[in-house]
């Protein structure tokens, strides 16, 4: 497995994390995801803050937490979904000046479960600041640069992190 550099996270075949439209029950959950998924379970992306864009959110990091749902690829996939995702996502290349989202790798927590060898409510050093909550790596789409710095000025923060679109499942998304 490869990673950025000594004791940097893996990159390879990383589980995505995710916020917004690709939520399940949102419209690009079954456009993108439907059959390309082996795995989807409920997860918070710590030191992030969530903000509301047009027709979809965007997180950043900040002092807050950002709910969502973590994805493990189907096998044989990945390469397929990481480029659906991308092109999604706007994001063409770490940095690139045109991107709406950059792709980074951030350990997402996994609530309901337990880091092994801690009693609920009782941390070990080295799991999510002590909590106790197993984590893992993960994709994860933030806002890119230029965009942070126009939501830090002028965004709506959305409060405790959860996007909501407002519509009932499978019915047109209201304002």
């Amino acid at each position: 497995m490869s990673t950025l550099d000594p004791g940097s996270p893996p990159t390879d075949e990383l589980p995505f994390f995710v916020y917004g439209t690709l939520l399940p029950g949102e419209p690009n959950h079954d456009l993108f995801l439907r059959g390309r998924t082996s795995g989807e379970r409920a997860a918070v992306l710590p030191r992030a803050l969530l903000y509301d864009g047009p027709g979809y959110p965007y997180a950043i990091d900040g002092h807050g937490r950002v709910h969502g749902t973590l994805l493990t690829a189907a096998p044989g996939v990945y390469g397929e979904l990481l480029g659906l995702l991308d092109h999604l996502e706007e994001y063409l290349g770490p940095g690139h000046p045109r991107n709406l989202y950059e792709r980074v790798v951030r350990e997402v927590e996994l609530p309901g479960e337990v880091a092994p060898g801690a009693r609920e409510g009782q941390g070990l050093p080295g799991t999510r600041e002590g909590q106790g909550l197993p984590g893992t790596w993960a994709w994860v789409y933030l806002a890119a640069a230029a965009v942070t710095r126009s939501l830090r000025t002028s965004g709506s923060v959305i409060a405790e992190g959860r996007w909501v679109t407002g519509r009932p499942p499978g019915g047109p998304r209201t304002p």
